[in-house]
């Protein structure tokens, strides 16, 4: 096979690898009705005049399997992290007892894990939307290579690679989500 063409290949194996990552970080923002610390990556709390995530000015544990304490490093800061999680819209309720802040993960009703699924599906689809993409833009820089020399049947072979590559990332996005949906379903 033409060095030009396992060149795209690579690239298209980096960038493929990037958008799965992207996908399964996705699918980990999705609360499964279990605590998580990785819940509370989208809440920023104003620290001397400036948004910082949340992570950077506290610690964050999980005591058991439905609860949430976040400890700052600076005792003021207790009513500063308290407002940020409320103003966030994570869909958790703040309780500060004046040391930390502990808040509770209402277990999923039934029509809300539904719900859930219906988000996971989107967010598989939008993954495998990303590799397919990607499968676009390579096999297009593939066809380009054409007036480089490369032979129409390395075109054709390099095209079937890309293929391959699409489908096996495809999959991952599958057996993702579907880990997902399992995780949600579980009572």
């Amino acid at each position: 096979m033409n060095d030009l063409i396992r060149q795209q290949l690579a690239d298209a194996k980096s960038t493929m690898d990037k958008a799965v990552d992207h996908a399964d970080a996705e699918l980990l923002k999705i609360r499964a009705g279990k605590a998580m610390p990785s819940m509370l990556d989208s809440v920023m709390v104003e620290y001397y005049g400036t948004p910082t995530p949340l992570s950077q000015v506290a610690s964050i544990n999980t005591p058991d399997a439905r609860t949430l304490v976040v400890q700052p490093w600076e005792k003021p800061l207790l009513v500063k992290i308290e407002k940020a999680i409320i103003d966030s819209n994570v869909g958790l309720n703040p309780q500060n007892d004046g040391m930390v802040i502990r808040m509770n993960v209402p277990p999923l009703t039934e029509e809300r894990r539904r719900d859930l699924v219906k988000k996971v599906k989107e967010e598989a689809e939008r993954g495998r939307i990303a590799v397919r993409n990607i499968r676009k833009d390579i096999n297009n820089k593939i066809q380009r290579l054409k007036s480089e020399g490369v032979s129409e049947d390395e075109i054709k072979t390099g095209e079937g690679e890309v293929q391959k590559l699409t489908d096996a990332y495809i999959i991952k996005i599958d057996k993702l989500a579907e880990l997902k949906e399992k995780d949600i379903m579980t009572v």
